[in-house]
């Protein structure tokens, strides 16, 4: 009995989802939990893989939980006093409309879906507030860009006229052994699909930019990270958007990207060119299939050249492609092993064999990197700052991704419990009420960043 009444006595957090990107935010909820007064209720589909987490703490416990049981839900819900929301994004919305019903404060790492804007009235009507966008990429890209461009706006008393940002999740370079320089360190399927949908679309010095996807991969910027080296960075689907996010609706150039080591982007582009990474319609008898029979599958039929020759040909590869070439034949894509995988898409197929080539091993440590730049003028002169983060993983459970995006996951529910954010409605971290502190203690993690200045550059 005595438990029960001290449980009550708690702050209860609801947090729906236990996955890889997780783990960080639970190992902060229950290091706060005593000094804070909480309660975590963690709802699993995985029961064991959420107790493992938890291990023996008395101020956590595990249900098993099907989203999609709505009275299970907002029983859950109805008895907490905040809900985090570590779903896949397409599920946030459910959720959102019942914390918005039952006056439950919410927090998520995605982005704001059309249909959670339409919650924003309602949850301003009803006290709640929906925190969203408030992981990694988006999350600490906004927070750490608007530090910056408030800083220059209302300290420095200068414009902004351009603003570049990359984040890139790799892995770390101790555990770099593979000639793309890459592992899945984030769901696969998302590598795999990058930039389809719709065309890139920036504006670079007052013109806007599109780039349709067969072209991503080719139009590139190599950007060199202050103590860690040069990476290239290939553009995101919609930076428009964020100029009035941002407030910098008249910017001459914005553009937002996503960063990979050098060579990466160039050999990536053989798949997309090749028809890969398609998901859009089924290969006949893929189960049967060797990776070789997927690769000529899209080549011109000649029996009398190999598969090999007819690629080269076919993407116009060198003979002093080397680098490349390694890349390719590095994936055993000329190999004769089974596809094994029925009714399967082109992207599938890629997926499934990029699965066994870029995983990560037990002892591997992944990385996030992050990188701004502002360049802005003060009366006539123009001026340029560089910022930069870079995050390694300690081991597989607390990864570089799971402590970026859980950590100020964590930080944001707790200012909402303790009422240092307190503005309801459906919110994206770009005030200074709460990056200043979100950033802040980020640093006391290890995540933090690095500014420089350096002379401006022009296109």
């Amino acid at each position: 009995m005595a438990l029960i009444v001290e449980i009550i006595d708690m702050r209860k957090i609801l947090l729906i989802g236990a996955g890889r990107s997780a783990s960080s935010l639970i190992k902060y909820l229950l290091e706060n939990a005593q000094q804070q007064n909480w309660f975590i209720t963690i709802a699993e589909k995985n029961t064991e893989l959420a107790k493992a987490k938890i291990k023996d703490s008395q101020q956590a416990k595990v249900v098993e939980f099907d989203v999609n049981n709505e009275i299970q839900r907002l029983e859950l819900i109805s008895d907490s006093d905040l809900v985090i929301s570590m779903l896949p994004a397409s599920m946030h919305f459910e959720v959102a409309k019942d914390c918005v019903a039952l006056k439950k404060h919410m927090v998520t790492a995605s982005y704001v879906s059309k249909e959670m804007k339409e919650l924003h009235d309602e949850a301003v009507k009803q006290g709640v507030i929906i925190m969203n966008e408030i992981g990694v990429d988006p999350g600490i890209d906004h927070m750490s860009a608007m530090r910056v461009i408030d800083h220059i706006r209302d300290d420095l008393k200068g414009k902004m006229h351009a603003f570049e940002t990359f984040t890139g999740g790799l892995v770390a370079p101790e555990s770099d052994n593979n000639p793309w320089h890459y592992k899945f360190t984030w769901n696969p399927r998302n590598v795999v699909l990058a930039g389809q949908g719709t065309a890139v679309k920036f504006i670079q010095e007052g013109k806007y930019k599109y780039i349709p996807y067969h072209k991503i991969f080719r139009r590139t910027e190599i950007i060199d990270v202050e103590g860690h080296g040069k990476f290239e960075g290939y553009a995101n689907r919609d930076s428009l958007q964020y100029r009035e996010i941002y407030g910098l609706d008249d910017i001459p150039t914005m553009y937002r990207g996503t960063l990979r080591k050098p060579g990466f982007c160039r050999a990536w582009d053989c798949f997309v060119q090749l028809g890969a990474t398609d998901d859009s319609y089924v290969l006949e008898n893929s189960e049967n299939m060797t990776y070789r029979d997927f690769i000529n599958t899209f080549l011109a039929y000649n029996p009398n050249d190999s598969v090999e020759i007819k690629l080269k040909h076919y993407l116009n590869i060198h003979q002093d492609d080397i680098d490349l070439w390694e890349k390719l034949e590095w994936l055993d894509i000329f190999s004769d092993k089974k596809v094994g995988l029925k009714n399967a898409t082109p992207a599938q197929i890629l997926q499934k064999i990029l699965e066994e080539k870029w995983k990560l091993e037990p002892e591997d440590k992944d990385m996030i990197v992050m990188w701004h730049r502002f360049l802005f003028k003060i009366n006539n002169d123009f001026r340029e700052i560089h910022s930069s983060m870079v995050v390694k993983g300690d081991d597989q459970t607390y990864t570089a991704m799971a402590k970026t995006v859980g950590i100020p996951v964590a930080i944001a529910a707790k200012m909402i419990l303790n009422g240092k954010i307190k503005t309801p409605g459906v919110h994206i971290p770009i005030t200074k009420e709460i990056y200043e502190p979100v950033l802040n203690e980020l640093e006391d993690y290890g995540i933090q960043f690095n500014e420089i200045e350096v002379e401006p550059r022009f296109y």
